[in-house]
């Protein structure tokens, strides 16, 4: 396979990453964001059910984070490729700052701050596909993939940090929370502006179609092709019941006792329990095992991962539960690195900003639509059964989907076409897709892609959570 090509440059390492001056600035605008935003996720979604005391309501206040994924998300995505990236990220940290505020205004209706939140995260597609374009202009080679690798890492250790320093302030002033949220936009702003260097739009007006043409290619190429498919609806399925625990963290542990903690402690715990077995998983698997067994491997952390989930059916404790969603996020990190590999290597290199918003804004919505979903669930019903008869659904769910897996030689033969396909980079979407999937071959001016594989990377459009393109699970922004 032409990604298991060594690097012409040689492994890299943390000083040769940190040594380029704009990669610092990214790093650190990102992860101090990465802390607000979900300080400010804790912070909505508890001021929200204190408020109505509403679990549906509550669980809307922290979906609603991904609804503009579903209404425009790819279509942002592909617009953020037209304009400076500099100034694309600086203006919407700016926008969202200015929201973050008017949130913290005592007494807002909660209809308006439902409103608010989602005005805010309309700026979440573009910021983050231009820092996703961005990042292989500023490293090249090995020195990209490691740099992705820490964003990821870093994505998730800020979800931690967000969700204990969110819920602990919130429990006695969510106001200050989300002002704290406001003021990460702010200095996210200074660094990108000051930091970063102003680059013409990667697409000039002459090389633009329509807007809405350019999106559809992306989707076409990812539902067309049966292996990019494949990986979509695997990645998509693992999102359904990963993301409910953190969802229902907040009336879960008000409606069902803290189990000696204090309420906002166990809300944290829950919440935070899911990245910390993330973070492991991608550690553990990553480092013990080669890529054959890490492929082996796949198909039944799929199935496990929903399955630890099934004895929230007994209404455990906080502590248990957490326990029970860190072993879920462990078998989700342990399927998804791979699942991206495979995903990278079959996609055609000219059209990766478009899958990233297509595999992002599907990420986001199934998200989004699964918390949603069991909050009205558990409207009706108790939250622990809830969460285990849903979970009990995920492992049929996975165990189809594995049985469906293509084979070896389809993965294979899908590589191929996406090397050949992508020598010409701006091959039209509807060739390449007609190519994967078995039809009649464009001859024409492609070849061999020769640009070193490294920088495909990990950091293609499935992997990790929200956001980046190692991260597009949660995010107010």
């Amino acid at each position: 396979m032409s990604d298991e090509r060594p690097s012409p440059e040689g492994p890299a390492t943390f000083h040769e990453v940190f040594a380029q001056r704009e990669y610092r600035a990214i790093f650190a605008a990102s992860a101090l964001s990465w802390v607000g935003d979900y300080i400010a996720k804790a912070a909505v979604t508890l001021l929200v059910y204190q408020e109505t005391r509403s679990v549906a309501l509550s669980a809307a206040a922290f979906a609603i984070s991904y609804l503009p994924w579903l209404v425009g998300g790819p279509l942002l995505s592909t617009l953020a490729e037209r304009h400076r990236y500099r100034q694309v990220m600086v203006a919407c940290d700016l926008i969202r700052m200015a929201l973050m505020v008017v949130i913290a205004i005592p007494n807002m209706p909660v209809n308006v701050i439902l409103v608010l939140l989602f005005a805010a995260t309309l700026a979440n597609p573009p910021s983050q596909a231009a820092k996703s374009a961005l990042m292989p202009l500023v490293l090249t080679g090995d020195k990209l993939v490691l740099g992705l690798s820490l964003n990821a890492s870093t994505g998730q250790a800020a979800q931690v940090v967000g969700y204990l320093i969110g819920a602990s302030v919130a429990a006695f002033n969510p106001a200050l929370a989300l002002l704290i949220n406001a003021a990460t936009f702010a200095v996210s702003a200074a660094l990108t502006r000051f930091g970063v260097a102003d680059r013409p739009p990667a697409m000039t007006a002459a090389h633009r179609s329509h807007l809405l043409r350019e999106t559809g290619q992306g989707f076409r190429l990812v539902f067309g092709t049966p292996v990019l498919r494949a990986i979509a609806v695997l990645v998509f399925s693992a999102m359904l019941f990963s993301i409910v625990p953190e969802g229902l963290a907040a009336a879960w542990a008000s409606e069902h006792g803290a189990g000696g903690m204090d309420t906002g402690v166990a809300q944290a715990v829950i919440m935070a329990a899911n990245p910390v077995g993330f973070i492991l998983g991608g550690l553990v698997v990553g480092r013990a095992f080669g890529p054959d067994r890490r492929l082996a491997l796949m198909r039944p952390l799929a199935v496990l991962a929903p399955a630890v989930l099934v004895p929230a059916l007994f209404d455990p404790p906080p502590a248990v539960v957490a326990l029970l969603a860190g072993a879920c996020g462990f078998a989700v990190a342990g399927m998804l690195p791979m699942a991206n590999g495979l995903f990278v290597r079959a996609l055609p290199s000219g059209f990766r900003a478009r899958a990233f918003g297509v595999m992002a804004s599907g990420v986001q919505v199934i998200q989004g639509v699964a918390v949603l979903v069991t909050g009205l669930l558990a409207e009706r019903f108790p939250i622990p059964a809830v969460v285990g008869w849903w979970s009990a659904a995920g492992v049929l769910l996975m165990a189809l989907v594995a049985l469906r897996w293509p084979s070896r030689s389809s993965v294979d033969a899908a590589v191929t076409a996406a090397e050949r396909a992508g020598g010409a980079g701006v091959a039209p979407a509807e060739d390449v897709t007609r190519e994967q999937t078995g039809g009649a071959p464009d001859r024409g001016e492609g070849g061999a892609d020769e640009r070193p594989p490294a920088q495909d990377g990990p950091g293609g459009p499935v992997a990790g959570r929200p956001g980046e393109p190692g991260r597009p699970r949660h995010a107010v922004r």
